[in-house]
C-alpha cells in the first residue's frame, strides 16, 4: 500500500426525518416568540482525507490500536470535514483508523453521518409555553416557566443518514434548557417545567420559575427578552461505532413586567 493521500466524498442519501412518537405534532413556538438554532450541523456529504502516519507507531504504541507490526497493514489519519450550510463554517473530526494491505480507507465518519441526520430533523428550539407575550406579569409573584413538548422542539426525535456503506441512527432528546431573564438572572431546568393549574397563594413553581425584582419599564420597548435555550443531547450508533454529541436551540419572546399600584 502506497504513502499517498486519498480524498473521499461521501454521498448521503436524502430521506426524509421520521419523528418519534411522543409529543403532539411539531409546533411552531409561542404567540409573539421567535425561534432560531445556533451549532446545527449541515445536511451536505463529508469529505474525508486518509493520510498514512509516516513513521508507523511502534510495536508497543497505542497509536498501533491493538495490531502488531506483523500485520499486513498500517495506520491511517482519517479527517472528515462537514461544511454547514448556514455559512458559519465547518466542522473537522480527526482519528486514527486501521486499514489493511489491499483494502479501501472506510468511506466516512461515522460521526459525521450521525451530523447528517440530525440536520435532516429540523430540531427548534423551545416551544415556549410561558411566559406569553400577551400575558400580564407582576414584580414579586412567581413565574411559572415551562414549553410544549413537540418532536421538533423537545424531541425524543429519531432518524437515520447514509453515507457510502455506513448507516447511522441517531436519537436527539432535550437534555436542560437555560432561561435568560432579561434582568441580568438566569434559570436552568432539567425538564419541560410545570405548566400552571391555578394557586390560592402565590406559589413558585415546584420545577422551573423565576421572581422578577424590578420592572421592565426601563427596558427597550418597555419589555423583557426572554430567550430559551435548549441542550439537545444525541445519541447515535452505526457504522460499528457509537457515540454522542450535543446541539444548541434557542427561542424568545418580550414580556411586559409591572409594578401593583396601591390606591389610596
Amino acid at each position: 500500500m502506497g504513502t499517498g493521500k486519498w480524498w473521499v466524498v461521501c454521498e448521503a442519501e436524502d430521506d426524509t426525518a421520521a419523528p418519534g412518537t411522543s409529543g403532539q405534532g411539531a409546533g411552531t413556538g409561542s404567540s409573539g416568540s421567535s425561534n432560531s438554532s445556533s451549532g446545527g450541523s449541515s445536511d451536505k456529504p463529508p469529505v474525508c482525507t486518509y493520510e498514512k502516519m509516516e513513521p508507523q507507531p511502534p510495536a508497543d504504541s497505542e497509536y498501533r490500536l491493538g495490531h502488531g507490526t506483523d500485520e499486513k497493514g498500517a495506520i491511517f489519519i482519517r479527517s472528515c470535514e462537514l461544511t454547514r450550510d448556514d455559512g458559519t463554517g465547518t466542522m473537522t473530526d480527526e482519528q486514527l483508523v486501521w486499514v489493511a494491505d489491499g483494502e479501501e480507507p472506510p468511506a466516512v465518519d461515522p460521526e459525521a453521518v450521525a451530523a447528517i441526520a440530525v440536520s435532516k430533523m429540523k430540531l427548534l428550539g423551545p416551544d415556549i409555553a410561558s411566559p406569553r407575550a400577551v400575558g400580564r406579569y407582576t414584580v414579586g409573584v412567581p413565574m411559572w416557566l415551562w414549553v410544549d413538548q413537540t418532536p421538533t422542539s423537545y424531541g425524543p426525535q429519531t432518524t437515520s443518514a447514509t453515507a457510502g456503506a455506513v448507516t447511522v441512527t441517531a436519537t436527539a432528546r432535550v437534555s436542560s434548557i437555560t432561561w435568560s431573564m432579561g434582568d441580568g438572572s438566569t434559570v436552568t431546568c432539567n425538564g419541560p417545567g410545570t405548566p400552571y393549574r391555578g394557586s390560592s397563594q402565590m406559589a413558585k413553581s415546584p420545577t422551573c420559575g423565576h421572581v422578577y425584582e424590578t420592572s421592565s419599564a426601563r427596558a427597550q420597548s418597555g419589555k423583557f427578552t426572554v430567550t430559551a435555550t435548549s441542550t439537545w443531547a444525541v445519541d447515535w450508533q452505526g457504522g460499528g461505532e457509537a457515540g454522542q454529541f450535543t446541539e444548541i436551540r434557542e427561542s424568545d419572546v418580550q414580556v411586559a413586567i409591572g409594578e401593583l399600584q396601591v390606591v389610596r
